[in-house]
């Protein structure tokens, strides 16, 4: 008999961790014998080929052998699942893509302490779980890419400005784009520079882009965009696997990437691309001008991003990684019973909840202090607008009796001379 698993996800989306999950999904049914079911949090049922999506009410009646979480608001619902074993797919240590202050920063990082087992597409997001939980069982699955979508066959020739492109939404403060931008600004070199982002975003135009492409691109348009550029500037703060320069090495273009967490797994600087540091702006714009001038130092760039991809993985040895893993759980050790942890994970939701209904309420006193500071403001400035009225008549006043008093003096000093 086939083995079940349930794999719940936030919603059926373009999302690239959500794809990540779609691709292991399908590659399970379809070439490692079990019986998979999507159990979507929210949206729409779409159809998944050779796969089962049902609500989290409907999983709710079934027993798996697996039961896995695969964003941190899913956990929440992970004990609500009846199944031999649990699971989290660990695409990123998600409470660092909240600031301080953020009620959901708790939330996601209660996650890594639940009693289950972890899989993880990254090495350092494995090394931090393991020193957080030795107690843990914890497996490394390296992200795939598709190798037919993600070539370097029929790339434009680098022979004019040189190409610049920027991926990621500006809405998102941990995608660096503004930083992107801003080192754009400062190169001296001519460049194109195109954004491609997930959504449109209020003045994107403002960050003065020659090109804003408005997705989310499917994943061959993705690949066509990175054939179209000879360099991929991406300046995040904030990644968990960090696909995007990978992808792009893929399609022949080389990276000018911050040290941002998953970068030292494939980013060589000097070999097939540049790291600067964070918030280093002129080093990134100088690399831009390096490369555009140096056209020989960007096709050694681009040389060695294709080695770096002929290594990679596709997304077939990703997923039979991805599989065996899952076998281990199932044949590993008993999990405790899922009431105590269902009992914390809905404290913890009870207290964001509160702490959301706190900072509403201190929102809207701060709304409201602002309309008050506003209207006293109005009135004061009409105040003003009266008493400079009501000077501004006196001083009318005062200059016609001066003028009046001056004509009278006049024509009494014209009498006496007469």
């Amino acid at each position: 008999m086939a083995p079940r698993i349930c794999i719940l996800l936030g919603e059926i989306g373009p999302s690239g961790g959500a794809g990540t999950v779609l691709r292991h999904a399908r590659g399970l049914a379809a070439d490692h014998g079990w019986d998979v079911t999507l159990a979507v949090r929210a949206g729409a049922l779409s159809d998944v080929e050779g796969v089962r999506v049902v609500d989290f009410a409907d999983a709710r009646r079934e027993r798996f052998d697996l039961a896995l979480s695969t964003w941190w608001r899913t956990a929440y619902d992970l004990f609500e699942i009846r199944a031999g074993r649990r699971a989290c797919f660990v695409q990123q240590l998600e409470e660092r893509v909240y600031r301080d202050g953020d009620v959901e920063r708790l939330g996601a990082a209660v996650v890594a302490t639940l009693p289950v087992a972890f899989l993880t597409e990254a090495p350092w997001i494995a090394e931090v779980l393991g020193r957080l939980r030795p107690d843990a069982d914890c497996h490394v699955v390296p992200n795939g890419v598709d190798k037919e979508l993600f070539t370097a066959a029929g790339r434009a020739p680098a022979d004019g400005p040189l190409r610049v492109l920027v991926e990621g939404s500006p809405g998102l403060w941990f995608k660096g784009v503004a930083d992107a931008a801003a080192a754009l600004a400062l190169t001296r070199a001519q460049v194109v520079s195109t954004l491609v982002t997930p959504e449109r975003v209020p003045a994107v135009e403002a960050l003065g882009f020659d090109r804003v492409v408005v997705g989310p691109l499917p994943a061959a348009g993705m690949a066509a965009a990175y054939r179209d550029a000879d360099v991929l500037l991406k300046l995040s703060r904030v990644e968990g696997v960090f696909v995007p320069p990978l992808e792009a090495m893929h399609c022949g273009a080389p990276c000018v990437v911050a040290p941002v967490t998953g970068h030292d797994e494939y980013v060589g600087h000097g070999v097939n691309g540049a790291v600067v540091d964070f918030d280093d702006l002129h080093g990134a714009a100088a690399w831009i001008d390096l490369l555009a001038r140096d056209r020989d130092l960007l096709a050694r760039l681009a040389a060695g991003g294709l080695e770096t991809a002929a290594r990679w993985p596709d997304w077939g040895a990703s997923t039979a990684a991805f599989a065996a893993a899952c076998e281990r759980i199932v044949a590993g050790p008993a999990q405790g019973r899922r009431e105590g942890p269902a009992r914390l994970l809905a404290e913890v939701d009870h207290a964001m909840e509160a702490g959301r209904r706190a900072v509403l309420a201190e929102r809207r006193t701060g709304e409201r202090l602002a309309l008050e500071l506003a209207d006293i403001g109005r009135r004061h400035e009409q105040t003003a607008a009266r008493l400079r009225a009501i000077e501004s008549s006196r001083a009318w006043a005062f200059a016609v009796g001066l003028r009046r008093v001056g004509a009278r003096g006049r024509r009494v000093v014209g009498r006496g001379r007469r």
